[in-house]
Order: structure tokens, then C-alpha cells, then sequence
């Protein structure tokens, strides 16, 4: 007998013919004589209802804590109808809350870090013979508050679950049928992998592709939980996750979108020492993940420093900016949303020369400005006008996957 995690996202449960088709899925797998147990988003769109609901009450600044109470309730609804249909196909189920389910995590509202996972609750449920239905992107925290964990959390719930109770798989199920070199739907000649890397698989995820959440990659990373990302439509394949994986011909793995992305410009600094630890301390004291940074040679005893961060987290770094006014003086604050990130990942650019170029060749063939550019170790990002972004994306995934 064997302890298989299954994630299942809103568009595989949105309404009542696919969560009959879910419950069929979770169902074929208990008759094999395995324990389940299912993390499942809300149903759909439900989520983005539920915050378009909070806008019309409260348009500027929701308080964090009530999203966090009202967008819980989209899970509710989810793993309640999804124990109903298991119900009706005649076997032992059960649904928990994030909370129930043994949830406990930090008060960042919107943004919760998991801090422990009690797995009593589940272990004595699994020992019923109960399929456990448990609400993703959820928890508690020490104030006995309802959290959540930000966009995706639903996959990071499934992780932390298949890592506390030593699972023996965690399948990820979306719309696609695996993990592919390029969003199939806009790209052609996208290739679907077999395999990939914990590491590619993390730098992909976080640079824009949206068929796992970073969050979950790193978790899987720490703990060692392989990973499967298949379809909930087909019953084939997927695409595994893990640490270490075939050799293949092809240097880059993947090729990435992310049109959300906000440029911040900090104008004017004055040009002398600990002006960018304060600046990017006072980031970090906000929450704010900073991705791109670029800063101008000193002139005429100022500079200029430039950074990245995703449209979600704008007004907070904004803010962050706004309050550095009394620390430090700067003579203006420039925010840009009209680019978007291209970038390609692959494990061993860094020891193949010409990589950068190659990229750098193809944007130029297809007449795309470059704005800013990052490199690390397995990626290459680029900063571009967002209307030319699609453009971008199928001139560099031509130019090395074909």
C-alpha cells in the first residue's frame, strides 16, 4: 500500500461535470488499495469573484485579514463537493480545512509561510480508511486566525503534506498534460518533457511558467518529494520533477513568459555607501521580492537604481519607497508597467559559451528591444515591451529548441 498526494487546480473541479471526473480519478486510485489524500483550489474563477466582491465593497485597500477570511471560503465550497461525489461513488471520504488538516503557519496575511504541519488529524483519518479532501492555499495562525498562502498556495499545501507524511508520490493535475519547453497553447513546436530538474523546474516557475507554483519546487527541492505534473483530462503520463534526471541533447529546457512585472526606478540617490542596503532593506521589512537590479554608473555625485518586482507587490514597494523619503533624499520615483520578462533556462549555460548571444541574436532577427537583462547560473532573463512578448517567446524558443 502506497500514500499518494493528489493536487487537483479550480479549472479541473470548476463545475459539476469535472469534479465527478476528479472524484473518478481519487476513486480508481483508493481501489488500488493506496491511501489518498487531495489538496483542491477553489472551483474556477471563484477566487477572483470573491476578490472582485471585496473591490466593490472596499476599491482601495482591502483589510488583509478579511481577504484572507472571505477567499478561504472558495476551498470550502471545493473540497465539500468534491467528498459529496466521492460519497455517491460509494467510498469512505472525509473533507478538512486547511486548519483541520493541521495547518499552522506565520500571520503574513495573503502571504503565510507554513511553519508545521500536526499530521495526527490525517493519520488517524487514513487509518479509518477515509479519502481525506483537504483545502489548499490555507492555514492557521497562533492567533487562531484564518491565513493564506498567495497565489499557487494550493500546490505548496500539496508539497508540504507529501513531505510531513512521507508520501510515496505527490501528482500535481492541471489543464495540460505536462510540463512543456513553452506554453503550448501560444508557442509552436512546444515539446513536452519527461523529466526536469528540481532546480529548472524552480527557475521556469518563478520566471513565469504557471504550471507550478516556485514555492512548491523549492519545498520539493528541500524535502526531497518527486513530483508529477499531469493531466486531469487524460489519463496518460506526465511530466516527473525530481533531483536528478537523464541526460538530453537539448541545453535549454524551457523558455518562460511573465507580463507581470513592474520596472521601479529610484532617481537621484546621493552616490555613497549603504544608499542600496537601506534602500533594499526597507524592501525586505515590506515582504517585497526584488528580481531585476540595475544600477547606474555615479555621475555628478548621485546614481540611479532600478529593480523589478511583480504587479501584485507594487504598492508595497511603492510604500517602501515613500517611507525612505525622511532616510534618504532622491529627486524622483518612476514606476513602469509596459514590460514583461523573457527568459530561458537550462542547467548547463554556464559552462557553454555563446548561450547569451544566441538569445541576444534571435530578439534582434525578430526586431524586439532589450531593456534590461539578469544571469544567473541556469537562466537568462530579459526585459521587453509586453506587446512584442508572444513575438519574443516563439523567436527564442525556435531559435534553440526548434
Amino acid at each position: 500500500m502506497a500514500l499518494i498526494v493528489k493536487k487537483f487546480g479550480g479549472s479541473s473541479v470548476k463545475d459539476a461535470e469535472h469534479v465527478m471526473n476528479v472524484a473518478g480519478i481519487i476513486v480508481d486510485e483508493y481501489k488500488k488499495g493506496n491511501d489518498v489524500i487531495v489538496v483542491v483550489s477553489a472551483q474556477g474563477d471563484t477566487t477572483d469573484d470573491l476578490i472582485e466582491k471585496a473591490v466593490e465593497i472596499n476599491p482601495s485597500t482591502p483589510l488583509k485579514r478579511e481577504m484572507d477570511m472571505l477567499l478561504t471560503a472558495g476551498e470550502q465550497i471545493s473540497i465539500a463537493l468534491l467528498a459529496m461525489a466521492i460519497d455517491k461513488l460509494g467510498c469512505p471520504v472525509i473533507s478538512l480545512l486547511g486548519w483541520q488538516a493541521g495547518f499552522s503557519t506565520d500571520s503574513h496575511h495573503g502571504k503565510a509561510r507554513i511553519k508545521k504541519i500536526n499530521t495526527e488529524r490525517m493519520k488517524t483519518e487514513l487509518s479509518k480508511g477515509n479519502i481525506i479532501i483537504v483545502a489548499g492555499f490555507q492555514g492557521l495562525n497562533k492567533y487562531d486566525d484564518l491565513t493564506t498562502l498567495g497565489r499557487g498556495g494550493s500546490d505548496t499545501s500539496a508539497v508540504a503534506i507529501a513531505a510531513a507524511m512521507s508520501a510515496d508520490r505527490c501528482q500535481i493535475y492541471t489543464d495540460v498534460d505536462g510540463v512543456y519547453t513553452a506554453d503550448p497553447r501560444k508557442v509552436k513546436g512546444a515539446v513536452k518533457m519527461d523529466e526536469v530538474q528540481y532546480d529548472e523546474m524552480l527557475e521556469m516557475a518563478t520566471l513565469g511558467a504557471q504550471v507550478l507554483n516556485n514555492r512548491s519546487v523549492e519545498m520539493a527541492k528541500k524535502y526531497n518529494v518527486e513530483l508529477e505534473v499531469l493531466s486531469s483530462l487524460e489519463r496518460k503520463p506526465g511530466t516527473i520533477v525530481k533531483e536528478h534526471v537523464k541526460m538530453e541533447k537539448t541545453l535549454i529546457r524551457g523558455v518562460a513568459k511573465d507580463t507581470s512585472v513592474t520596472t521601479i526606478s529610484v532617481v537621484g540617490l546621493k552616490d555613497q555607501p549603504g544608499v542600496a542596503f537601506k534602500l533594499f532593506n526597507k524592501l525586505a521589512q515590506y515582504k517585497v521580492n526584488v528580481d531585476i537590479i540595475l544600477q547606474s554608473v555615479g555621475r555628478h555625485g548621485t546614481k540611479d537604481i532600478t529593480f523589478t518586482v511583480s504587479h501584485e507587490q507594487q504598492d508595497d514597494a511603492v510604500k517602501a519607497m515613500e517611507s525612505m523619503k525622511g532616510v534618504f533624499e532622491y529627486q524622483d520615483l518612476k514606476v513602469n508597467n509596459s514590460f514583461s520578462k523573457i527568459s530561458i533556462v537550462g542547467a548547463g549555460m554556464e559552462s557553454n559559451p555563446g548561450v547569451a548571444s544566441k538569445m541576444f541574436e534571435a530578439l534582434y532577427d525578430a526586431d524586439i528591444n532589450i531593456h534590461m537583462i539578469s544571469t544567473s547560473e541556469t537562466k537568462i532573463s530579459v526585459l521587453i515591451d509586453t506587446e512584442l512578448a508572444d513575438k519574443a517567446v516563439q523567436a527564442v524558443h525556435d531559435a534553440f529548441i526548434g
